[in-house]
């Protein structure tokens, strides 16, 4: 293994157990509000590290611990999430996945083994520590359900939070490359659901029904006119049908046309726009072939909004790492349309979670335990509210 570039010694020291803390996480993974063993290996860590206190579960299957520094100061939260994916792993480690098709496939594992790292590196030295830390370990990431709990359940108060960090690891970044960027970063994800209803028949005779197949496939190909001809080019946006189902047998015509889908955008009046430019779309369609339909969306989680001073402090603190920096999420390594349920959160002081939007900082950071297994998650980003 080698050196990463200009990292203290007392960190260096440690890569080694969070490199081993990775793997045992990779190989026990759990979704989504079952993350009981994930809980209870990551409580039994906390409570061995001398000067924890406030050790406790949160949001049903996450937990929390808070270390107060020998000197007054403010808090400071870190976070990290811990749910795995619905994905079956095919690989020839010995950390592979031992729970059959769920795997840490998001890299949700090696934010466990930092986070963990980063609570022994801080309690080491927490007598010369200015203020507090708040290490909050998040289920349900996935789910984007997680956070809110999480801040129900009261990580942002007792010490009160004034500001949060955390971290996505990244196999797109070069070691070493910490990837900042200010501004809206993550996008807000709306899934949308669109039942098409026509009129079943036979094959043979396609005059007496009305095909929900074909009515299906002329407003998949009209929404992708959504973000072409109705969002302005400044604004980024996505929409994908990622699934479309209909039909029970090759020679009867189908009565109805299933299909889901998910819109990315940074600002409300974008989302709004898009979901009214889909009914306008799926009703002219529908009409036009004399079928009906019913359209349903839910957003759930705002986008990330990067402070603007908190990512400027990343770049400051980068100690020697290389940096790509983007001042706006229409240049290159600027913003991404993947979602994170990080993003409940407000601006100012309070800290991570609200129901509204999140000042935050991204981040990104490769670590060179790259015997992985199967993919990464994409994108990488650290979060930070002032």
């Amino acid at each position: 293994m080698g050196r990463l570039p200009q990292v203290r010694s007392e960190i260096q020291a440690l890569t080694p157990r969070v490199v081993e803390t990775r793997r045992e996480f990779h190989a026990y993974p759990e979704l989504s509000w079952k993350e009981t063993e994930t809980q209870r290996r990551i409580l039994d860590r906390l409570r061995a590290i001398p000067g924890l206190s406030d050790i406790r579960p949160i949001a049903l299957t996450g937990a929390t611990a808070l270390l107060k520094g020998g000197k007054g100061g403010k808090t400071v939260l870190w976070r990290a999430d811990i749910d795995a994916l619905p994905i079956p792993e095919r690989s020839s480690e010995p950390f592979v996945s031992r729970n059959e098709g769920v795997m840490h496939a998001c890299g949700h594992d090696a934010h466990i083994a930092i986070a963990l790292g980063l609570v022994e590196a801080l309690a080491a030295k927490r007598e010369k520590l200015s203020g507090s830390v708040r290490f909050v370990f998040q289920p349900a990431e996935e789910a984007a359900g997680g956070a809110q709990r999480c801040i129900e359940d009261g990580v942002l108060d007792s010490p009160k939070v004034d500001r949060a960090l955390g971290l996505h690891i990244s196999a797109d970044i070069p070691i070493g490359m910490v990837n900042v960027a200010p501004g809206p970063f993550f996008a807000a994800p709306t899934a949308f659901k669109a039942v098409i209803e026509g009129r079943g028949g036979h094959a043979a005779a396609p005059h007496q029904s009305v095909d929900a197949i074909v009515v299906a496939a002329h407003a998949v190909v009209a929404l992708q006119t959504v973000v072409s001809r109705s969002v302005a080019p400044p604004d980024a946006a996505v929409l994908t049908i990622g699934k479309l189902q209909s039909g029970f047998r090759g020679n009867v015509i189908a009565e109805s046309a299933t299909m889901t889908g998910t819109i990315r955008s940074y600002e409300d009046r974008v989302r709004e726009l898009m979901l009214q430019r889909v009914e306008q779309i799926l009703g002219g369609v529908c009409a036009a072939f004399g079928a009906t339909y019913r359209f349903s969306h839910n957003t759930s989680c705002p986008p990330l909004v990067n402070d603007p001073g908190v990512a400027a402090f990343v770049v400051d603190q980068r100690h020697g790492c290389s940096v790509r920096r983007t001042s706006s999420r229409r240049r290159a390594w600027a913003p991404t349309t993947w979602p994170t349920s990080c993003a409940r959160g407000r601006a100012v002081t309070s800290g991570w979670g609200r129901a509204t939007r999140r000042r935050a900082s991204r981040a990104a950071i490769t670590t060179r335990d790259s015997r992985s297994t199967k993919t990464r998650c994409r994108w990488a980003w650290s979060w930070a509210c002032g």
